[in-house]
């Protein structure tokens, strides 16, 4: 149910895409003070500071803008609240929320977008049945028991190999766009780790309930905003503003 949305969102592009990050981002800034247990103010206080540097963006801001708007918005919360906690909640939602944006802009935006998504979904995809069909050694037991070596390596091949297929969209397809794909992979995996380390420091099974049978959106979306803040660092390092994979 959730992917078709997404999809039917990238592709409308414009106020449906930043509406739909919008309400990801409400979701996951309260998801952030429920499972820390902060108050409710420091959700209300990271959905405006992102608003603000969102704001800034499709203004027509440039990155150095963008970067110190950031910092400054984290600052403030840390110095409000007193706690270190709602800052480091801007800085894992303000980032790839942002990233999402700034991404989908420009002709070549739904592309590179479609792209980052399809291999999120590969490699979750990939790395659950690998580890389920092959088993072996577990990849981090004190974090997140159910994960194995296998299902890494599965989710990381499934990762390159969606990639490369999202690339044929948009040609040339190339082993730059299956090396790429890897990467965002992998560091989806690792941000899928993270949030599974957040969770046991909390106590909590799940980040929340409002995806009903889903969990919560942290569940859902902890690859995705890894690899949506590694795909924005690495269109503003390269100043590339077609698709990233030529």
């Amino acid at each position: 149910m959730l992917a078709p949305v997404a999809i039917v969102c990238l592709w409308y592009g414009g106020i449906a895409w930043i509406a739909l990050v919008a309400l990801a981002t409400i979701g996951l800034a309260w998801e952030w003070t429920r499972m820390l247990r902060l108050p409710i103010e420091a959700a209300v206080a990271t959905v405006l500071g992102v608003g603000t540097v969102v704001a800034l963006l499709l203004r027509g801001a440039p990155p150095q803008l963008l970067v110190s708007a950031l910092f400054a918005v984290v600052l403030l919360h840390y110095l409000w609240f007193k706690r270190q906690a709602p800052a480091l909640g801007m800085l894992a939602i303000g980032p790839p929320t942002t990233a999402l944006i700034w991404l989908r802009i420009g002709s070549a935006g739904f592309h590179n977008i479609l792209y980052l998504l399809l291999i999120v979904w590969a490699s979750d995809i990939g790395a659950y049945l690998a580890g389920r069909l092959l088993g072996g050694p577990r990849l981090a037991p004190s974090i997140s028991p159910g994960k194995t070596w296998s299902g890494t390596i599965g989710g990381l091949l499934a990762a390159g190999l969606a990639g490369y297929a999202a690339a044929a969209l948009a040609p040339p397809t190339n082993l730059y766009a299956f090396a790429l794909a890897c990467f965002l992979g992998l560091i989806s995996q690792l941000g899928d780790l993270a949030e599974s380390a957040l969770k046991r420091h909390c106590g909590v099974k799940d980040s929340g309930a409002l995806i009903p049978g889903h969990g919560g959106v942290f569940d859902r979306l902890d690859g995705l905003l890894a690899a949506a803040t590694a795909m924005g660092l690495i269109a503003a390092a390269t100043g590339n503003g077609g698709v990233l994979w030529r």
